[in-house]
């Protein structure tokens, strides 16, 4: 039993789990935006399940072969792979383990479901990691694509098909992406060069980088806002996200044209309880 929780506490920085666990709030969300109140536990829980060991699944994959890189940033040289703690067979091994038992599950609930699950993996793992990453700073949309996956697989499982709804929350996913990243780059921009990953910043300059996340910011607001409307979300809710929106969009216009440090972090940590915030309205 000792053994079995010293592993457990050992790979599970491999999943990146607040990440993860994003990611599996949009997915949720985009199955409940359909299927609110939810009628069948067992699709709701095998849906949860199927989405994190995918999502898992690809974070891990993506550790594993990034481990090089990690292991010359500062802020990632502690992180099992990159330490030595976990070998790189070891990672590989768990990461196709639990990708195919994800994909395999989402499969078998539902054909459609399932091919979504998989083209986010596959956009994510191979696409954006394995061929982008090293070569380009616009690996991000491909990265961003893949985030958009779980919450239109999500909405696509609870209608039984792809609609407008879904793909408008997708984009929401697509274009918030690069306000959660590129302020991370930007933050980071010594780390990132270390490692010699081309970025935003270091391709463009910091200005186009801010103007970048300020659109993007805008972009992500209104597919949301839209999204919800159309799903028919209560007005006091839609109030609530306007005002959500709002302060993305008043905090991306202030790296622009008040860029400080301060700022630029305050904005990453303020688009990940945006979004959070936001999956939780769509929700309910």
């Amino acid at each position: 039993m000792r053994t079995i929780i010293r592993k457990f506490r050992l790979y599970w920085p491999l999943t990146k789990s607040l990440q993860t666990g994003l990611l599996l709030s949009t997915g949720l969300a985009g199955y409940m935006s359909a299927r609110c109140p939810v009628m069948h536990w067992y699709d709701f829980l095998g849906l949860g399940f199927s989405l994190f060991l995918a999502i898992a699944g690809s974070t891990i994959l993506n550790m594993w072969y990034d481990r090089d890189i990690d292991a010359v940033m500062n802020r990632t040289h502690h992180r099992p792979l990159a330490d030595g703690r976990v070998t790189p067979p070891e990672a590989l091994r768990l990461g196709v383990v639990i990708s195919v038992l994800g994909v395999g599950l989402a499969v078998a609930m539902s054909p459609l479901y399932g091919l979504i699950v998989f083209a986010g993996l596959f956009f994510d793992v191979v696409v954006y990691t394995l061929w982008l990453k090293r070569r380009t700073c616009w690996s991000i949309v491909w990265g961003g694509i893949s985030g958009g996956m779980p919450i239109l697989a999500g909405r696509a499982f609870g209608t039984g098909h792809i609609d407008g709804i879904g793909i408008l929350l997708a984009l929401a996913v697509l274009f918030w992406i690069p306000t959660h990243i590129l302020t991370f780059a930007m933050r980071y921009f010594d780390d990132y060069q270390a490692a010699k990953i081309p970025t935003f910043p270091s391709a463009y300059g910091l200005q186009v980088t801010r103007l970048t996340i300020a659109v993007s910011s805008v972009v992500a607001a209104l597919s949301i806002s839209a999204a919800g409307i159309l799903i028919g979300m209560q007005w006091g809710f839609v109030r609530v996200l306007a005002v959500l929106s709002a302060g993305l969009m008043l905090l991306a216009a202030a790296t622009v044209f008040r860029p400080t440090e301060r700022v630029n972090f305050g904005l990453f940590k303020y688009a990940s309880l945006f979004m959070l915030s936001a999956m939780i309205l769509l929700s309910i």
